[in-house]
């Protein structure tokens, strides 16, 4: 679920194996895909924004979360992520990407791109206007006429009636899902790195938001699962070449190496997966809980595994540009997010204190939660798994929730 692929410039089929990482499972993939040989400068200007836009997300929806942790109100609930569902994750995800091997393999791919390509417009839309509506809260003045709406379902009637789908929103939250909608459009037709850019960064900061692992023993089950998954499918078999070269979804961020060249219409991209900003972004908001947990004010396990974020994938950029040839980002990520903070933790005699710490669910009342919303990883045999979970309808408030 979480990869990391990059490929030389000069090798078109080594790019589209990065691709894969990035379609799969939050595969991440690190790569470029034309045949134009970029500048140094081009090179270094794309992986410097990519790197870039994986921070965001991480840093603001690890803060969120902490958000989320400090609610009363049990009515919306983030999904959590306990250890049986970390140890089932990558079994979820191997069957997911293989299955879609086996799609693209059997039926047209432009068919299948183009269901894809309206199953995310309907998410990008959704996601994209949760992230804006902290935003809105702020710009607008509390003179601004805001009306309520409720949006309800019901299956049954009288005692037996049962809520299928209860949405509580107002104005703001409107004006945030004809953005949303103005961008998934451009999407579709368009399929520009801008608008792809916008739902990714989207994915992300939803799913380092409302993703929760329950304790660091789940989060070092998940990591080490996907660890070996992403090696495995990376350097074992061809799967994911294959799905790369087919797959169509905002589920990566990408930025052109050609830009200075060629403008917005660039076309020669380097991309990072969703997965590898996601899966190593919700362990790294657990310890930022965990910090607030420990009432010192101070943020030492947070600011250390996001430190050693920015050293995993500055690692993986490196030795995909020493040795030509596509990296599981995972395989460096992993050790650093994980093993850092443990040695912290070490020094500072609080290893027992950081893997007995068990997070908070609860949510900050009034906020907007999509906890159907498969943000597992932004891939998807992420969302595959997330869907499969079969959890019961729930009271949701769209209301805006603050940084």
């Amino acid at each position: 679920m979480a990869d990391t692929d990059q490929v030389p410039v000069s090798d078109p089929e080594a790019a589209a194996a990065a691709a894969v990482l990035d379609a799969l499972n939050g595969t991440e993939a690190l790569n470029a895909t034309a045949k134009f040989v970029a500048s140094p400068e081009g090179t270094a200007l794309a992986y410097g924004s990519l790197v870039l836009m994986a921070l965001l997300p991480i840093f603001f929806g690890a803060l969120r979360s902490v958000h989320c942790s400090k609610s009363k109100n049990a009515s919306d609930m983030p999904e959590t992520i306990t250890s049986r569902d970390a140890a089932r994750f990558p079994i979820i995800a191997s069957c997911t990407l293989f299955g879609l091997y086996l799609f693209f393999k059997v039926f047209s791919q432009e068919y299948i791109n183009m269901l894809l390509s309206v199953y995310f417009f309907g998410l990008g839309v959704l996601a994209l206007s949760h992230t804006l509506s902290p935003l809105m809260s702020r710009i607008f003045p509390e003179s601004f006429p805001n009306k309520q709406y409720q949006l309800l379902f019901t299956q049954g009637s009288d005692d037996t009636k049962e809520e299928i789908v209860n949405y509580e929103f107002d104005t703001k939250n409107l004006l945030c899902l004809v953005i949303g909608a103005v961008v998934g459009v451009w999407y579709l037709l368009k399929k520009h790195w801008i608008a792809n850019n916008l739902f990714g960064l989207a994915f992300a900061l939803n799913g380092v938001e409302l993703l929760h692992l329950n304790n660091v023993n789940t989060g070092c089950i998940l990591l080490g699962g996907l660890f070996v998954y992403d090696v495995f499918w990376v350097f074992g078999t061809n799967v994911m070449v294959t799905v790369a070269r087919s797959f169509e979804a905002p589920i990566k961020l990408v930025f052109p190496q050609d830009l200075l060249e060629r403008g917005l219409g660039a076309s020669n991209f380097a991309m990072l997966g969703l997965g590898d900003i996601v899966i190593p972004g919700i362990f790294i908001a657990l310890l930022l809980r965990f910090d607030v947990s420990l009432k010192k004010n101070s943020r030492t396990y947070f600011y250390t595994s996001f430190l050693a974020y920015i050293f995993g994938l500055g690692l993986t950029i490196f030795v995909m540009h020493t040795f030509k040839h596509a990296q599981p980002a995972l395989l460096y990520l992993v050790p650093a997010c994980v093993g850092f903070p443990v040695v912290v933790a070490l020094i500072k005699g609080e290893l027992t204190e950081m893997f007995s710490y068990e997070s908070s669910v609860e949510l900050l009342p009034g906020s907007p939660r999509l906890t159907s919303f498969p943000t597992v990883s932004g891939s998807p045999a992420s969302l595959a798994g997330s869907m499969a979970t079969g959890s019961s309808p729930r009271h949701r408030r769209l209301q805006p929730t603050p940084l």
